[in-house]
Parts: structure tokens; C-alpha cells; sequence
């Protein structure tokens, strides 16, 4: 099973050019789509989830056409959206029942057993009877994934799932989309690395439209390998650093900023080699291309 996206292009009625040339291969497993806010990210979500039409290109799941056979692909389709609605006196098991309805499954027997097994899937089971109003964060998050489970998808469109989660409740779902990932597609869009780092084995970048790298997370990491450096400076320094060096990240620490900065060579004897991470690549990458935009 496999995804291929090719020169996918979606321009706004406000003149904003949310893709340009979007083109990936997916494969069967997790794949992680890592970009800031208003990189594209969600546009390209909502375009596979035939929520949204592209200008140009194509999107085919093995021999379905994304764009152009939506019926068949709403389907074979799980969808997660960064925000989503819930009936807040409705009980999971109740909507989990009803929403299989909806998708098709007629026979009361097979809807029990499967809405029994997604809320035990998504550890659910104990508070199957509670209203959602009353569900925490996390718990909503695990049931948007139960109900994205139904019907058997093949491919599966996860928007920003761990934002505003606890460190406990990021894990369980961690673990819960790891699990899913074996038997489908799980794509999952977020701007928090540490995601990807952890759960995929295959990744994009994207940054204003545009893919600007794509990969293992391993492999790209290995590219900048040897040529992260860092240094504690003092907050007023930062703009001549900025000026002077290729700085891809700041960060807060004690009182001073640490800089890290991308260069073949160590700068000077100030800096001290920093082992190359999967932010680090995040970083070179958004802003070589924002400097490239603002040149």
C-alpha cells in the first residue's frame, strides 16, 4: 500500500499559496509531515481528506484517485482534525454506535462488537458511559481516534494530535498510533519534532507550500552531523550573531541564550560541538528557506 503525491498546488481565493508542487511518496507505516504554523500542513491534510480541492496535481492511494473519487476514498479514510466538535451529554459508546451507523455497518451485532472493541483499543472502555463533556483532553484525543477507526481505513490523517496534551497522555498516544501504524497509513501532520523523532520511520518538511526535505529522520540527521555548534551569548548579541552566522535556534537557559548555529567549521574557540539533532535539521531547513523568501 502505498500513497504518491504528485505537484499538488492549492491557491486561496485570498491570493495565499498554501502548496506548490507538493510531491511524496507514503508508504505503509507512520509518516510524519513536521512544518511550522501556516507551513501547509493542514491544507495538504484537507486536501487528502477530500475536505478541500487542489488547483493542480494528483493524490492516488494504491488505484484510487484522492481528488477525483471522493466517495471511494471517504471510505478507506480516517480522519483526526487538529479541532474537532463533540456532543458533550452524549456518551462515547452511544456516538462510537451511531457514527458506525452512519458508515455503513447495518447489523446491530457487528456494531456492538466493534464499538466495544475501538473503546478497549483506545483504553476507553471504563468510561464508555460517561458523556464526552466531561472527557479530559487526552480522553477526546483517544476517542477522535476511535472514531477515526472506523470502518477499517486504509489510510489514516492525524492534524496536530498532541497539542495541549500532558506528558502521560502523549505517550499513551504515542502508543496507540504506533499500534495503529503497523496495518495502515498514518500520517501524522504536527510542528513538535520530538513526534516525528519518536514515531516515524519516514518524514517531510514542509515550509511555506513547499517540501524542502524529506526522508528517514535518522538519515537527515546524519546530514548535518559534525556541523552544529553552540554558545551561551548574552540576549543583546543575538542579532550580530545573526547577522554574522547561520543561526538555526535559540534557546532560554539559566538567564542566557544558547545559539546553535550551522557551519562546516567551528566558528571560533567560543563554540563547542553540539550533537546533531532532528530540531536541528527541523531548524536549518525553515530558515535557509525564510531566509531565502526574505532575501
Amino acid at each position: 500500500m502505498e500513497l504518491q503525491i504528485k505537484n499538488l498546488s492549492k491557491t486561496y481565493s485570498n491570493g495565499v499559496q498554501a502548496l506548490k508542487d507538493v510531491t511524496l511518496t507514503i508508504p505503509q507505516g507512520m509518516f510524519g509531515l513536521l512544518g511550522p504554523n501556516g507551513a501547509g500542513k493542514s491544507s495538504l491534510m484537507r486536501t487528502l481528506a477530500t475536505l478541500q480541492q487542489a488547483d493542480s496535481g494528483s493524490a492516488m492511494l494504491d488505484d484510487i484517485d484522492i481528488l477525483n473519487d471522493k466517495s471511494k476514498v471517504r471510505k478507506i479514510l480516517g480522519y483526526l482534525p487538529q479541532e474537532f466538535g463533540v456532543y458533550p451529554k452524549v456518551s462515547s459508546y452511544n456516538m462510537l454506535n451511531h457514527i458506525a451507523a452512519l458508515k455503513g455497518v447495518s447489523n446491530k451485532g457487528e456494531r456492538k462488537d466493534l464499538v466495544e472493541s475501538l473503546l478497549n483499543k483506545t483504553n476507553l472502555w471504563h468510561v464508555r458511559n460517561k458523556s464526552l463533556g466531561t472527557y479530559s483532553g487526552g480522553m477526546k484525543q483517544r476517542f477522535g481516534i476511535a472514531q477515526a477507526l472506523i470502518g477499517d481505513p486504509r489510510l489514516i490523517i492525524v492534524d496536530e494530535p498532541t497539542a495541549g496534551l500532558d506528558p502521560a497522555e502523549r505517550v499513551r498516544f504515542h502508543n496507540l498510533l504506533s499500534e495503529i501504524g503497523e496495518n495502515t497509513i498514518v500520517i501524522l501532520s504536527t510542528h513538535i519534532v520530538e513526534d516525528i523523532s519518536n514515531l516515524c520511520n519516514n518524514m517531510a518538511i514542509i515550509c511555506l507550500g513547499e517540501v524542502v526535505a524529506k526522508g528517514n529522520p535518522a538519515v537527515l540527521t546524519e546530514a548535518v552531523k559534525g556541523r552544529v555548534w553552540k554558545k551561551a551569548i548574552e540576549k543583546v548579541e543575538l542579532e550580530n550573531y545573526q547577522n554574522e552566522m547561520q543561526v538555526i535556534s535559540t534557546h532560554l537557559k539559566a538567564g542566557q541564550t544558547i545559539i546553535h548555529v550551522l557551519n562546516d567549521n567551528q566558528p571560533d574557540a567560543s563554540f563547542e560541538a553540539s550533537p546533531a539533532n532532528l530540531e536541528d535539521v527541523y531548524f536549518a531547513e525553515i530558515t535557509s528557506r525564510m531566509e531565502t523568501v526574505t532575501a
